[in-house]
């Protein structure tokens, strides 16, 4: 495998041991001809895939874009982005792939030696536009934008005279990765990486001047070049930063070649890392602080929101599991679990305004009386520790600092067939649609264990009943009188709860279907294609309820970044009177599509239930 990997690239420019290690933990797939690989709109891709024998085609709204051959990669810029892939890789024929995992690839393909080839992948892959999927038409692809719209935050500029000490403190107070030095006639620039590797591991006095460690002259660029031969340029010259010159010859800020090609790559992906390697609970604080300004970030960038949103609950992934780890440092558990993720985070649907859902299942037979509280404890401290990281916990006690919530599977799964043989047990329908939801973000992975309980629930007619009635329950507004909205419960209101509202009524409906159809663990709008494959919903009604819930949540969005940006807590509160009048048609037609749906769903279950 290693020589293979050898004779294509990134692999190529890599150190033998570096494709030996890539070889060592790569492991080998095959698929039928025919066969999808993953899906356009599916999670974030966790693997590198390298085709080995066969061929795979890149499909797009059902056309072949691309054929990849044997050494070509693919699933990369999801992988590093958390964002879906934007396209279907399906096998052409019967196809060999070697599969490497993102711990793995990920250090491999950010290398100095394969950021060429990354950046060449992904500017084509702007250029072919399967990314279209997660970016907004509208919007301009990045790297045929001139370097000036590109620059964030103001440069670092210095004397060659200037104390490294002083360097060092300048651009960690800005934020900033390089110092420019303005010399006679050129320049010179010294690296957050050059003051590791010039000066601390080699010794050199933080009183020495920066021109000791600065690389001289530096390349530049001006302000109106393009990025996407600006990258190009860097990595055929082997910089990773690039001094910008506006009209006037003066340095007006620094990019880095991983800015131009990818910044939802660049963004997500770092902040993940970073995150992952947090070593107090004070650095996770500190890191998850961030989450706030990648929402911002990737709204301000017209990504989508159904992107958005999974690419936020990857992060809080991330942060809940680094959270764990944190939690266990230096005392092994009493037992092997697993931290269950529910509600928005186990759908991938979270929002800055959701609440942190979970629950801890163990495994093996160890006492219970030493096991759960010893657990318990453990989760106390990890909800503690996500609260101070700004994530707030369920309010509601939906969380696993709640003994209930710290079970063994077994029990786990004995609660799960209680609810569905007897639905009508008090609260049994919330802990139903929340463990139906339920996905394991740390700890032991069996799949969806506790999930596919309810595997076979769709056969249980009155358990199916009553999540029919819960999924009618919360009813959307009839309309507009002019700013106002029209409350099924009340009055005209110039406040909209677009969560209860909308995004409710949408969950829970997809939800009673995916029973039905037999899917548990997935995300809403997967719920509502499997629906409609199996028959349980028509085709223009699955299709009616993903476009209502893309539309709810890009104005959900879009009033959290809204707060976020002056300093306010999220919420899902919108003030109707705020709202464009193409704005308030949308929502109407999307309040009256989903009323309709749903009275659909009430007569089929034979209620006698009207929704105004």
């Amino acid at each position: 495998m290693a020589a293979f990997l050898r004779e294509h690239p990134p692999f190529d420019d890599l150190p033998n041991e570096d494709v030996e290690r890539v070889a060592d933990a790569a492991e080998v797939e095959f698929f039928l001809a025919g066969t999808p690989i993953f899906s356009q709109d599916a999670g974030p891709v966790e693997h590198l895939r390298v085709v080995r024998a066969g061929a795979v085609e890149i499909v797009l709204g059902g056309r072949v874009l691309d054929v990849l051959g044997p050494g070509e990669l693919f699933g990369h810029a999801s992988m590093l982005s958390g964002l879906p892939p934007g396209f279907v890789a399906r096998a052409e024929q019967d196809t060999l792939c070697y599969r490497i995992p993102e711990t793995v690839a990920a250090e491999v393909l950010t290398r100095p030696a394969s950021a060429r080839y990354l950046a060449r992948s992904l500017l084509t892959m702007h250029a072919r536009s399967p990314s279209a999927l997660v970016r907004r038409e509208a919007t301009p692809d990045p790297a045929n934008q001139p370097l000036r719209t590109l620059i964030k935050g103001s440069p670092v500029i210095c004397a060659p005279s200037t104390p490294l000490r002083e360097v060092a403190a300048a651009i960690t107070a800005a934020g900033a990765t390089a110092a420019v030095i303005e010399l006679d006639g050129s320049l010179g620039i010294v690296t957050d990486r050059d003051l590791r590797s010039r000066v601390i591991a080699a010794g050199l006095s933080s009183d020495a001047p920066v021109s000791s460690a600065m690389t001289a002259p530096a390349y530049t660029a001006q302000e109106d070049e393009l990025a996407g031969e600006a990258v190009l340029e860097m990595l055929d010259r082997g910089i990773g930063h690039l001094p910008v010159l506006g009209a006037t010859k003066r340095v007006i800020g620094v990019v880095r070649a991983i800015d131009l090609y990818a910044p939802e790559t660049r963004s997500s992906f770092n902040l993940r890392r970073s995150i992952s390697r947090a070593a107090s609970f004070e650095e996770l604080a500190i890191e998850a602080a961030g989450l706030g300004a990648a929402v911002i970030s990737l709204h301000d960038a017209h990504v989508g929101a159904p992107s958005i949103v999974l690419t936020y609950s990857v992060l809080l992934d991330a942060v809940t599991r680094r959270a764990v780890e944190l939690a266990l440092a230096g005392a092994p558990p009493p037992a092997e679990f697993a931290w269950l993720a529910l509600g928005s985070q186990a759908r991938r649907e979270a929002v800055p305004s959701s609440d942190l859902d979970s629950a801890i299942a163990w495994y093996g037979s160890g006492p219970e009386g030493q096991v759960r509280p010893a657990l318990h404890t453990l989760a106390e401290t990890v909800t503690r520790e996500l609260a101070a990281c700004g994530l707030p916990v369920d309010t509601h006690g939906a969380t696993a600092a709640d003994s209930v919530f710290v079970r063994s599977i077994g029990s786990w799964q004995q609660v799960a067939r209680s609810r569905i043989e007897d639905p009508k047990q008090e609260q049994a329908l919330i802990l139903v649609s929340l463990l139906i939801d339920s996905r394991p973000v740390w700890g032991v992975h069996l799949g969806t264990q506790l999930a596919d309980t309810f595997r076979e629930a769709g056969s249980q007619r009155e358990l199916v009943h009553l999540l029919g009635r819960l999924a009618i329950a919360h009813r959307p507004p009839t309309g507009f009188r002019r700013a106002l909205v029209l409350d099924p419960d009340g009055g005209p209101r110039g406040e909209l709860d677009i969560k209860r509202s909308g995004v409710l009524p949408v969950v829970d409906l997809a939800r009673w279907a995916g029973v039905i159809a037999g899917v548990t663990s997935a995300s809403t709008s997967e719920r509502l294609r499997a629906a409609s494959a199996e028959g349980v919903l028509p085709d223009a009604d699955a299709r009616t309820l993903r476009d209502a819930l893309e539309l709810f949540t890009e104005l959900r969005l879009a009033h959290h970044v809204e707060q976020m940006k002056v300093g306010e807590s999220p919420d899902d509160t919108l003030d109707t009177r705020e709202l464009s009048p193409l704005a308030r048609r949308q929502l109407r037609e999307a309040f009256r599509a989903v009323a309709s749906v749903q009275r659909r769903v009430a007569s089929q279950l034979g209620l006698g239930f009207v929704i105004r």
